[in-house]
């Protein structure tokens, strides 16, 4: 079952920052939290994700398409800016004069108060926050790393992952992890990132307790998966260990509630075998050639030398039938041969059925 989505979203990013923070600091909240301070950010979100509770200032709200809120929005409150309603509000009769329904079925609050109070009227008046608790207990998550490696090149394996993560976002949260030096990713979906991985690992490495706030603003969406933005330079592969991506990956796993993170792995990084030890499951592609099968040979005759033999106990290896055809656009991975591949993986290897 997905983590419902509670949005804030206000064009002030020192205010949204601090109110994103007291929720973080003094509840603990099932809901997942995203913060925007562009509109345009939130409305490329909502394009593929359904807001339970937003919560936004009447500055967005005046920019943002209203579209978007009825099909996307199920619960919308707004931080009141406007003096003129502000003065209305206090000469009406209402239970609480820092809230009332308007026509959009939106409830107005007094942007100008305390988080404190802010976020009591959010507890009192939306629905389904009964089970937000105070601050004390911490959220476990049994996240399960599934790696997918090969020391074969061309061999669909970042198709085979994406598929795969698309697959099982349809049901679970799961989280896409590309560790590729070059992935191309920026060219196959036609955009450019401002973030990336890179800036993840700074707020994990030097301001772990905002990473909670800038994670959801990193994270971008593909049919339902959450991936981040690989890195564009190799720098951070180099210079990053594998116990530091485990470490990163469960704190990712746990702000986010994700229950699987796909992990296509890649040579060129640091700790690649700390990570697949590590992994619930791993996939490994092969081909018949002679030269992918002298490169499987080798890299398990290192596992060997390492006495890594778990790695390869966990390791289920894939070979192919050849495909007719195998989507380009990554947003169709779930569709063709492939993909009836990969189910069948899934519900045999992961599910058990």
């Amino acid at each position: 079952m997905k983590q419902k989505i509670f949005a804030i979203c206000d064009l002030e990013e020192a205010y949204a920052l601090r109110l994103a923070e007291y929720m973080l600091e003094k509840i603990r909240v099932s809901y997942a939290l995203h913060l925007f301070t562009r509109v345009e950010e939130l409305e490329r979100f909502m394009e593929q994700e359904e807001i339970a509770i937003l919560l936004i200032a009447e500055s967005a709200l005046e920019l943002l398409h209203m579209e978007y809120v009825k099909r996307q929005v199920v619960q919308m409150f707004v931080l009141q800016e406007n003096d003129i309603r502000e003065r209305d509000m206090q000469e009406s009769e209402t239970q609480n004069n820092e809230v009332q329904l308007s026509e959009n079925s939106a409830l107005y609050i007094n942007k100008f108060q305390s988080p404190e109070k802010i976020v009591s009227i959010l507890v009192e008046s939306a629905k389904g926050l009964t089970d937000w608790q105070e601050a004390g207990t911490q959220v476990q998550t049994d996240v399960k790393l599934i790696g997918i490696y090969s020391p074969v090149k061309r061999c669909l394996q970042t198709s085979f992952a994406l598929t795969m993560g698309q697959i099982l976002a349809r049901e679970q949260r799961v989280l896409y992890f590309n560790f590729e030096s070059y992935s191309g990713f920026s060219q196959m979906l036609g955009r450019e990132f401002l973030t990336d991985v890179t800036d993840v690992m700074y707020y994990f490495r030097c301001d772990k307790e905002k990473l909670a706030l800038h994670l959801p603003t990193i994270i971008q969406n593909i049919n339902g998966l959450d991936y981040i933005p690989p890195m564009q330079s190799q720098t951070e592969l180099w210079e990053t260990d594998g116990g530091q991506w485990l470490e990163l990956c469960r704190k990712i796993a746990q702000i986010g509630q994700y229950e699987y993170i796909i992990l296509d792995l890649d040579d060129g990084m640091s700790g690649l075998f700390d990570l697949l030890r590590e992994c619930y499951k791993i996939y490994t592609i092969t081909r018949e050639d002679s030269f992918a099968v002298a490169k499987l040979n080798q890299y398990e005759q290192i596992l060997k030398f390492y006495e890594l033999e778990e790695i390869a106990d966990k390791t289920v290896k894939c070979r192919f039938p050849v495909f007719k055809e195998v989507p380009v656009n990554l947003e169709l991975m779930t569709h063709g041969e492939l993909a009836g591949y990969v189910k069948a993986i899934i519900r045999e290897d992961l599910h058990g059925k």
